[in-house]
């Protein structure tokens, strides 16, 4: 298993949301990170968690993590099981007061789960060997470059760089070319 952090949500050109995700720490070669698409309202509820907002009601995934709360439970991880014909798999690993839980769960759901729960988030290495993109494709995701990007981010008003620009740009021709049924496995 390979452990993975929240990199962003995105939009592809056809307006699909997606998740990317990337490895806590990055194996031999280029970098890589792992796109899933999911719905537009994960999308949001992942948003929500990974920038810690509140929303004046509980979402769908904070009801969820209330009730397993209120059951002595806690989410230990989430884990993306498979890849089979373009459709990703994934399990949640509940620790209950009667031991461990696996529960099958869409990877939007598990994700946002786990990001709310703080637990950590493991991909298969099969799956990530067949459908992870170079991270160069995603805008910011080369760590030398992040360093030099970090200005940018003290100052929001600062207009973006020239690789910046080229990145995002390299990004978008990416998304207007890719169809999920290119990550089938």
């Amino acid at each position: 298993m390979i452990m993975m952090r929240v990199l962003g949500v995105a939009l592809d050109q056809a307006g699909q949301h997606l998740v990317l995700l990337r490895p806590l720490v990055d194996g031999p070669g280029e970098p890589k990170v792992l796109p899933i698409w999911i719905g537009a309202q994960e999308a949001n509820s992942i948003l929500v968690a990974i920038n810690d907002e509140h929303t004046p009601r509980p979402l769908t995934h904070d009801l969820t993590t209330t009730l397993i709360d209120l059951l002595g439970a806690r989410i230990a991880r989430a884990e993306i099981t498979k890849l089979d014909a373009g459709t990703f798999y994934a399990e949640l690993t509940l620790v209950t007061p009667n031991g461990p839980r696996l529960v099958d769960a869409r990877p939007s759901d598990a994700i946002a789960l786990a990001v709310r729960a703080g637990a950590e988030i493991v991909v298969d290495e099969s799956v990530f060997e067949d459908a992870a993109i170079p991270a160069a494709l995603t805008a910011g995701a080369d760590d030398d470059e992040d360093q030099a990007d970090a200005a940018s981010v003290d100052d929001p008003d600062a207009p973006p760089s020239a690789a910046d620009e080229a990145k995002l740009e390299e990004f978008k021709r990416f998304l207007d070319d890719v169809d999920p049924e290119d990550f089938q496995g």
